[in-house]
């Protein structure tokens, strides 16, 4: 069930299939204009470098095709630029497109229905959305489809520490402080879903099986700053 604005009731199941697609356009229509602020804010500027890593990661020659999927704002395009690339970013939200800060060309649409051609781009970044999509497998086969034989891709998402300490204090301030500083600063119930979201990630096996299972080889798991986010690579076979 979904408030009046479209972002889900947090004291409702949280929401599958088509009510999921609109739930999300909704929450980062609503939070775009603050979403960076709230993001350097919440993660001490640790996402920064985690953006980073990801493109150092993503280990393409210069001048390469990358599509950022889910690109928000342009973070991940700006650093593909910095980096040499040649990247396109496409998102569902017309919010966050509207917010973009990146001189990069940028593209609504579904990153389940990429309008790109067959084995046409050398590489792919998302950010923070794997949780947000619908289903990962059709995610992980339109990967497949449009990246080139040999491309690459570097997908950044939240994790969850494997250390029981830190596991606890992760857990308290994802679950607590997140939606208290979020609420504050821009959307309380969209902060609200945003860290019960991470149950929508499988189970680390299956989420790289997932991978390999979708013609992907060399497939790798990075933990980051004591395993509170994670970056996943593989090459197109």
């Amino acid at each position: 069930m979904t408030s009046a604005n479209g972002i889900p009731d947090p004291s409702q199941p949280l929401p599958a299939g088509e009510e999921k697609v609109r739930a999300v356009r909704s929450i980062f229509d609503t939070i775009a204009p603050r979403y960076d602020l709230v993001n350097r804010i919440l993660t001490f500027r640790l996402d920064v470098r985690w953006r980073k890593d990801t493109v150092r990661r993503l280990a393409l020659p210069n001048n390469s095709s990358v599509l950022d999927l889910a690109c928000g704002t342009g973070d991940l395009c700006r650093d593909l630029e910095t980096a040499g690339h040649r990247p396109v970013g496409i998102d569902l939200s017309w919010g966050m497109l509207a917010s973009a800060r990146t001189k990069a060309p940028l593209v609504h649409a579904d990153a389940l229905q990429l309008p790109v051609a067959d084995q046409s781009v050398d590489g792919a970044t998302c950010g923070f959305a794997l949780r947000n999509l619908t289903a990962l497998e059709p995610f992980l086969v339109e990967l497949a489809r449009v990246l080139r034989p040999g491309g690459r891709i570097a997908l950044l998402e939240v994790d969850s520490p494997k250390n029981p300490l830190l596991q606890f204090g992760h857990s308290i301030y994802f679950g607590r402080v997140v939606p208290l500083v979020g609420g504050i600063l821009s959307n309380r119930n969209a902060y609200r879903y945003l860290p019960r979201s991470a149950v929508y990630l499988p189970p680390e096996d299956d989420l790289l099986n997932a991978i390999t299972a979708a013609k992907f080889g060399d497939v790798a798991k990075s933990r980051c700053s004591g395993g509170i986010a994670q970056i996943l690579t593989a090459t197109r076979i």
